[in-house]
């Protein structure tokens, strides 16, 4: 087990080198930042002379070799737009982004899995086919139209929640959060509803997919016949089985809504990171976009990792594999 993680974290390293450099190469050609940050009437020699205050002259691969170094030590520069330190911008923003990805996460798991063990349970049923009918809704519809509906229905019309912001937060030192107020947790509602619409859809169709398959199994033939009742059946053996491949899906379903989280952001203006990468663009920040990009491949890897090491905890067949190969 620890060969396989010291492997994998081997992998990680190489994966996130990589993701570095095509970050670097991309955003060093998509624009001059400098542009955007001197009016049309600035003297040539007041460019220059930020452009060498901010390293724009030295060669490409000075350039990546000191956003590696400060990388590596947690800092990503200067940002071109706001004069700041990068690492504290994104700080400062990942509270907003964390508290909606989990609660979008936690909201598409709960109802998922449920809806998804429901209908493998009662196919021909009449909520069964209600519930199919509306998940093709929340796979077929784009986020950003999802939102927008959300808040046509339940900002302008009802008037019941706020359309935009995070509401009142309370500053904890080190995390800023909107969960222990009530404008904050009604402000969370909307974004996290439409960011979790898409994987919920996703994970109950998955979940009543493979649970029909695995109810065809013999092995459930044999455990009814040996007498244990439906509830074990479908809980105690059914639906384990069925969560090896959700657990993949489920875990690369959290990166995707960090990662993509800047739809949402932008839609009900979240004072989030995707929201703070979205306006890095427009001005050519390079330093937050590829800082933002090397955040998200981090995101990523952990949760590849975590997934794995899941696998190997509820499948059996990866243990004896193991101590088969130890052997």
């Amino acid at each position: 087990m620890l060969a396989f993680i010291l492997r994998r974290l081997a992998q990680s390293i190489i994966v996130m080198l990589v993701v570095a450099l095509i970050s670097f190469m991309l955003f060093r050609f998509v624009g001059d930042p400098i542009a955007n940050l001197v009016g049309q009437e600035a003297r040539i020699s007041d460019i220059e002379a930020l452009r060498e205050r901010l390293g724009l002259n030295d060669p490409f691969y000075v350039q990546f070799a000191r956003f590696i170094t400060n990388a590596v030590q947690g800092e990503f520069g200067i940002s071109y737009r706001l004069q700041e330190p990068v690492s504290q911008l994104i700080i400062s923003r990942l509270p907003a982004t964390i508290e909606l990805a989990f609660t979008s996460a936690l909201i598409a798991l709960v109802v998922g899995i449920t809806l998804g063990v429901f209908s493998a349970l009662k196919p021909r049923s009449f909520m069964t086919a209600i519930v199919m009918t509306l998940s093709l809704v929340g796979v077929s519809l784009p986020t950003f139209l999802i939102g927008i509906g959300l808040i046509y229905v339940f900002a302008v019309e009802l008037q019941w929640l706020p359309s935009f912001g995070r509401g009142e937060v309370v500053d904890l030192g080190w995390w800023r959060t909107g969960l222990l107020t009530e404008s904050g947790l009604r402000s969370l509602i909307l974004p996290a509803i439409t960011l979790s619409l898409f994987q919920l859809t996703l994970i109950m169709r998955l979940v009543r997919a493979e649970m029909l398959e695995v109810l065809r199994q013999d092995y459930i033939r044999f455990a009814r016949a040996r007498g244990l009742s439906q509830r074990s059946i479908n809980f105690g053996h059914a639906l384990k089985n069925t969560l090896v491949p959700v657990i993949t899906i489920t875990g690369l379903q959290l990166g995707s809504v960090i990662a993509f989280a800047i739809v949402t952001e932008t839609v009900f203006q979240w004072p989030g990171v995707g929201s703070l990468f979205i306006n890095s663009v427009q001005v050519v920040d390079v330093p937050v976009m590829a800082a933002y990009l090397m955040f998200i491949a981090f995101i990523f890897v952990v949760i590849n990792l975590v997934v794995d090491i899941l696998y190997y905890a509820v499948d059996p067949r990866l243990r004896i594999q193991a101590s088969g190969s130890g052997k």
